[in-house]
């Protein structure tokens, strides 16, 4: 496969990789240093004119997203309004019915259940029903079993080379054919293959400007390239679910990664540099590699090379634990792997075709630690209009269970929200200081590709450096928008590691980002109180996405 794409995608998970690749190249896009216009600060719907307005909004949102116009209603407390979403979205349920989209009808019933709506009774179908449902027909989560196997070259059997035509590049007035290879392995014995996003990006990419074909060929056969569709992926992830119609001649189970530990042995089967029908070995190095913005990742030394991409990690029972991924080729032994777990969780959304969306609460914060033990998610910042917002979560909130299961960490958090659909209510309970308890219910709007991005072009300067940064700024000047002091640093930030500290005065000289707005880098003037308040320009560089947006 692209060994470049994929460099790229491991750099932009690691900060400091991210800021010496971004200060060192052209930084194409520079942003005035000003305060939006239309901050959200809350509505009082006890006000007849903002009542009506919101009515109007809602009115407005029911045709493009029924369910969020559904739990706004349900904040206003207007019944009008919650009538005429839920004949809506008992319209949406019935249609999805009818075509036996069962994710999708899951979703609306889920979040009638939570809303506790009148609405409820009216639905065909139980949530229990349509649990069960869908899942039923999912390639790896059905009741098929794999066929028996005896030695490794069965296994072998089981996956797949995954070749993306991209024809011909021109370069310096020569062609050269054009090409990602990959690897895959099935879960079906219909022909439904699971390998890696960026395999396979360059055909679901709306921006690729080419046209791309799908291969894939069998371990068995590898002279014959057989055509192949895309049905479902996720790029946060890096994960995709792919058909062709062949007779799987082996079907992985996916088993659990759960009980991995480091030290413990696996195998990776797949086509390095397009060599076929390769099983490599090694260990597990590390279990907990923060390289994805949701979730972790598992760290292996086993000999994987560009080609690997997709392919299964196995235990010595054939059962799947992770799909591989290819880490820094310029560092031997230093790979990754996905956890099965989080395929396990995915395939129903990739099964029903498209892109997987993510939840989003429109939070930033951190494990919050009590008498030395994680005692919840505390809640840093809370991004003005989102649902947190809307729900009347704050700063300082300590969120404590998420969808009827506890959280005591960020990973738990992480995981919840792996397994729930976003554009569905949920109800989530959070602690305000010691004596404050709530339990509200709680809009997943879909995860934006760059949540610090949005952060940053819609709140203030000195709220948006807080996710982005890790520092809190408090104005100190009437006369300029650009002069603050410090107010805190967050512990382990990119402030904090700069060696930022409370009360230091910094001035902001200017705020740039890269051409597809993942990276910020700031220039800051700034008198350091750790180094004797020596005064100097500072350049720090943070990507817009991280594992602590949720």
């Amino acid at each position: 496969m692209n060994g470049k794409v994929l460099n790229l995608r491991i750099k932009k998970n690691v900060i400091m990789l991210a800021s010496l690749f971004f200060i060192s190249s052209l930084l194409s896009s520079c942003a005035s240093i000003k305060e939006p216009d239309d901050v959200f600060t809350g509505i009082d719907y006890t006000q007849e004119d903002a009542r009506m307005e919101e009515q109007k909004r809602i009115r407005d949102l029911l045709g493009k997203n029924a369910l969020q116009a559904l739990w706004r209603s349900y904040l206003l407390k207007d019944d009008e309004t919650i009538s005429e979403c839920e004949e809506k979205l008992l319209e949406e349920f019935d249609e999805a019915v009818k075509k036996e989209d069962w994710y999708s009808a899951r979703r609306i019933s889920k979040s009638f259940t939570t809303l506790s709506s009148k609405a409820l009774p009216k639905l065909s179908k139980s949530l229990s029903q349509l649990e069960e449902l869908s899942v039923k027909n999912v390639p790896g989560l059905s009741s098929q079993k794999s066929l028996s196997a005896g030695k490794p070259s069965e296994y072998i059997n089981g996956t797949v080379t995954i070749w993306v035509d991209k024809g011909i590049r021109v370069e310096r007035g020569m062609g050269f054919a054009d090409r990602v290879i990959g690897s895959g392995f099935f879960i079906s014995k219909n022909g439904y293959i699971v390998t890696n996003h960026h395999v396979i990006a360059d055909l679901v990419d709306k921006k690729s400007e080419g046209f791309s074909r799908l291969f894939i060929k069998l371990a068995e056969d590898s002279d014959t390239r057989i055509p192949a569709k895309v049905i479902g992926y996720d790029p946060e992830i890096d994960l995709a679910l792919i058909k062709t119609e062949v007779d799987a001649p082996y079907v992985f189970n996916l088993g659990s990664s759960e009980d991995l530990d480091v030290g413990d042995k696996i195998f990776a089967i797949g086509s390095p540099v397009g060599l076929e029908r390769t099983l490599t070995s090694g260990i597990v190095s590390a279990t907990d590699r923060k390289l994805f913005t949701l979730g972790s990742v598992m760290q292996i030394d086993a000999a994987v090379n560009q080609g690997n991409s997709g392919g299964p990690c196995i235990d010595s029972k054939g059962n799947v634990q992770s799909g591989v991924v290819v880490g820094a080729l310029q560092y031997e032994g230093l790979n990754f792997a996905i956890p099965v777990e989080y395929l396990k969780s995915l395939l129903p959304a990739l099964y029903a075709g498209g892109k997987v969306s993510h939840p989003w609460l429109g939070c930033f914060g951190h494990t919050k630690k009590e008498l030395g033990k994680d005692a919840g998610l505390e809640v840093q910042y809370v991004f003005p209009g989102a649902s947190a917002s809307r729900a009347g979560m704050q700063v300082g909130d300590l969120i404590t269970e998420f969808d009827g299961q506890k959280v005591s960490s960020l990973e738990d958090m992480q995981d919840i929200l792996m397994k729930s659909s976003a554009k569905s209510i949920v109800k989530i309970k959070y602690r305000r200081g010691e004596s404050e308890f709530f339990e509200k219910n709680i809009y997943l709007a879909v995860r934006p590709e760059q949540p610090g991005y949005n952060i940053y072009k819609g709140d203030i300067i000195a709220k948006s450096f807080v996710p982005i940064f890790g520092m809190k700024l408090l104005s100190v000047s009437t006369s300029s928008s650009k002069k603050y002091s410090i107010e805190s640093i967050i512990k382990g930030s990119i402030a904090d590691e700069s060696g930022f500290s409370e009360n230091d005065p910094v001035e902001i000289r200017s705020i740039k980002l890269n051409d597809d707005n993942s990276v910020i880098y700031a220039e800051i003037y700034a008198k350091n109180r750790k180094k004797g308040y020596l005064d100097g320009m500072m350049a720090i560089a943070s990507q817009l996405d991280s594992p602590y947006y949720f």
